[in-house]
């Protein structure tokens, strides 16, 4: 009985042994699940040097993408980027998405403009609507802009392309009549070169509608077409003017005569689709900016014009699912990590 008893203390006392390790490896597990979630809300909330505490405490697989996050937005990129590049090329999910833009915007602020290029390239493939990588293929291009932009007056300041380049800056910018006097010296300097009467033309349509300017800009399109007369966007410019001037009927054949050059033509499309609205030929409309929509579905234009059509047809189902297209359109969604990005990217001056 001794004996088995003995054996059944010893059975006893193994058992607890095992229960209290059983405890403690789940206390363990719990303690490095808590410290994940600490650090994750340390991060959340902008608290890099508690994050970074919390997550190097933390076993859980998710902490190192979360730590290289947290060492890039405190600077440290060369710390970051090997778990950075590591979970961006894991599994899609969101905290991918998040290590790619991170690690872009380490490598733009280390000016590895290639390496982010690549990086950008991928994400733009996984994520091809997504605010912030847009917002960072962005300044990737505008950077490189600028450095060509550079060169070109650095090394050729006296050529028409410097004004062509700064008439189309202005225009961004929308100083349309200091890019239309940047156009003119073009011209000045190269009468020949081609698409300049052009963009002299649409600067002037855009600066004013004053009935001088309106002429102007007229004269200057109708030069370009005189060089080619298949050049649908040009027609379609003239029919800008011509609305401009109050002249529907001559404006309709241009627009016409657009789309007979360039049948997917949206501009125009969506043009010759309101005044066919306009002029109560409601099947015309709708075939016309049904195309308009196929073609550009972000047009709040195409679609609003549709839904007018939609509504004098009768058809007000179809007129409800486009001011439902157009509510949706006028909601622009903000990257959730744009300002982390924008932070990310002052952390150093780009060289």
């Amino acid at each position: 009985m001794r004996g088995t008893n003995m054996i059944s203390h010893r059975g006893h006392g193994g058992g607890l042994r095992s229960l209290r390790l059983a405890f403690l490896t789940m206390a363990v597990a719990f303690a490095q699940s808590d410290s994940f979630v600490a650090g994750l809300e340390a991060f959340n909330k902008g608290d890099y040097p508690q994050a970074e505490h919390r997550l190097r405490a933390s076993r859980d697989p998710r902490a190192r993408a979360f730590l290289a996050l947290t060492l890039a937005a405190t600077n440290r990129c060369s710390e970051a980027e090997r778990d950075l590049a590591a979970a961006f090329g894991g599994p899609k999910n969101n905290t991918g998405r998040l290590a790619g833009l991170a690690l872009a915007q380490c490598q733009m602020t280390a000016s590895k403009w290639d390496e982010a290029g690549a990086t950008l390239a991928k994400m733009t493939a996984a994520y091809p609507a997504d605010a912030d990588v847009l917002y960072l293929s962005a300044r990737l291009h505008m950077r490189a802009w600028n450095d060509v932009i550079y060169q070109l007056y650095k090394t050729n300041a006296a050529s028409f392309r410097v004004n062509q380049i700064s008439g189309e800056i202005l225009e961004t910018q929308g100083q349309f009549a200091a890019a239309a006097a940047e156009y003119r010296k073009a011209i000045e300097k190269n009468p020949d070169a081609l698409n300049l009467h052009f963009r002299l033309g649409r600067a002037l349509l855009m600066s004013s509608h004053a009935p001088e300017t309106l002429d102007a800009a007229l004269k200057e399109f109708e030069i370009e077409l005189g060089r080619n007369p298949r050049d649908a966007v040009a027609h379609y410019q003239v029919a800008q003017v011509l609305l401009a001037k109050d002249q529907a009927k001559e404006a309709t054949a241009e627009l016409e005569r657009a789309l007979e050059l360039n049948p997917d033509f949206p501009e125009a499309l969506i043009a010759l689709g309101k005044l066919r609205v306009d002029a109560k030929r409601n099947d015309e409309a709708i075939a016309l900016l049904s195309k308009a929509v196929k073609l550009m579905p972000r047009s709040e234009s195409a679609h609003y014009n549709l839904m007018i059509a939609y509504r004098n047809a009768g058809r007000m189902g179809d007129a409800r699912r486009e001011k439902a297209e157009i509510d949706r359109l006028q909601k622009v969604p903000e990257g959730e990590f744009t300002e982390f990005l924008k932070k990310l990217g002052e952390k150093q001056p780009e060289k």
